[in-house]
């Protein structure tokens, strides 16, 4: 059984069992969270969403990814700026699916 969510403006395909990486979320480690906003499940197709179905999971770690380079640069200008960014993640183990 599989179905496809919506959480931090994706969508993502999951399956029981599966760990997956989404965009930051509130919780701290071992919290259950449930996912309400489920586009489809086994064939399923909702408009928009799959009334009755939820996806339950499980917090197993909040952190950082690796940190990318972002460079300013103008030539002739004497202007050369190097940012970094690491975007926060949230890794959730996906335990059950369930539709009504």
């Amino acid at each position: 059984m599989f179905a496809i969510i919506k959480t931090g403006g994706k969508q993502v395909k999951v399956e029981p069992g599966q760990e997956i990486f989404i965009e930051k979320i509130k919780g701290e480690v071992n919290d259950k969270i449930t996912f309400d906003e489920i586009l489809m499940i086994d064939g399923q197709i909702g408009t928009p969403f799959v009334n009755g179905a939820k996806v339950l999971g499980t917090i197993i770690k909040q952190g950082k990814a690796k940190k990318i380079r972002v460079i300013r640069y103008h030539p002739k200008k004497n202007v050369n700026k190097i940012y970094g960014h690491r975007q926060p993640y949230t890794k959730v183990k996906i335990e059950e699916i369930s539709a009504k």
